[in-house]
């Protein structure tokens, strides 16, 4: 199953603190903990007698960090011995061998996300994000970067990307925000499709904010990359004399074939907004969007494969063609009919 060897974000990073967290990824039971600057997630699952390692804790001291179950206190390694079974309370002379192990999955973290991979990747499967420059402060510090949500979605997740690729919806779902009736021609930019996603550069729509503490509309220039089935990022360009630049990233974990979580990490420059401004102005958009996406069916995305249901396409669907060209390459099923 192609969906197993992505990386999906699982949960916020400031939501991980001193304890072990209980997550949910593809019908699999997680469980997360930092051992200092290192996240692991391992199967929420001892394998002594099947106890959820999220009910325990995490122990610190002179042996490094373990996660202690919470049935029999059994200790688990973090970076020496990842998942290595250290120390059997009810027998503290054994030494418990290799086999003694948590169940251990691929985890880091990015864009304020914890990420993780639940199989190692086959021939031409995406990896996590590169990252994006906007999102890259390392490269340019006068970016600032503010992640929105989580937002829970009654949608698949290919739903929710495509209608982020949409901007002929903007005049009619977001009026008077985004998009005007008015104003409801969208220029469709140059599409490029490969292996690895779509790119789409100088995508063009009328916008009347072109950012949270804009006061007057202006033609926005979009470029959008896809590198991932269920992600993609924008970047925003309203003009030379405009001194504020946006890019948002969408990253959607896939919590089955009709309902997803997503997150909007937000990179700015130049804006006078505050963090929770742009929290408050992307809470409102998403509230706009929320109950069109959720009444759309099916909620899976078709992508072409014989069956019942048939969705038509104008000429401002060029993007979300190409998004479901590829979606049909990598082979991804996952909220797809």
């Amino acid at each position: 199953m192609i969906e197993q060897q992505l990386w999906h974000p699982v949960v916020a990073s400031r939501a991980l603190r001193d304890g072990p967290l209980a997550v949910s990824l593809l019908d699999r039971a997680l469980v997360l903990w930092r051992d200092h600057t290192v996240v692991h997630a391992w199967a929420d699952r001892c394998p002594h007698r099947g106890a959820q390692l999220s009910l325990g804790r995490v122990l610190t001291g002179v042996h490094g960090a373990r996660l202690e179950c919470p049935y029999h206190g059994w200790q688990f390694g973090g970076q020496g011995a990842p998942g290595r079974c250290l120390h059997v309370p009810a027998a503290p002379d054994f030494v418990p061998p290799a086999g003694h192990a948590a169940t251990r999955f691929e985890a880091q973290e990015r864009h304020g996300l914890v990420w993780v991979r639940l199989a190692a990747p086959g021939d031409a499967v995406p990896a996590l994000l590169h990252e994006p420059p906007a999102f890259d402060a390392a490269a340019d510090p006068a970016w600032r970067s503010v992640l929105c949500g989580p937002y829970a979605v009654a949608t698949s997740a290919p739903r929710l990307v495509e209608n982020f690729l949409d901007l002929s919806h903007f005049g009619f779902v977001h009026d008077g925000w985004l998009g005007h009736r008015g104003h409801a021609q969208v220029q469709g930019g140059r599409v490029d499709e490969g292996p690895h996603g779509v790119t789409v550069a100088s995508a063009q729509a009328w916008q009347p904010r072109a950012h949270a503490s804009a006061s007057t509309g202006v033609p926005v220039d979009y470029d959008y990359a896809v590198p991932h089935p269920f992600a993609a990022v924008l970047t925003k360009r309203a003009g030379a004399d405009d001194p504020v630049s946006n890019a948002i990233a969408l990253f959607i974990r896939p919590d089955g074939e009709e309902a997803c979580t997503a997150w909007f990490a937000m990179a700015t420059h130049n804006d006078p907004a505050s963090d929770q401004a742009l929290r408050d102005f992307q809470d409102a958009v998403f509230a706009q969007d929320r109950p069109i996406v959720e009444s759309q069916r099916p909620r899976a995305l078709p992508i072409g494969r014989l069956g019942p249901v048939r969705e038509l396409h104008g000429p401002a669907d060029r993007v979300s063609a190409a998004y479901r060209r590829y979606l049909q390459r990598l082979g991804i099923a996952l909220g797809t009919c």
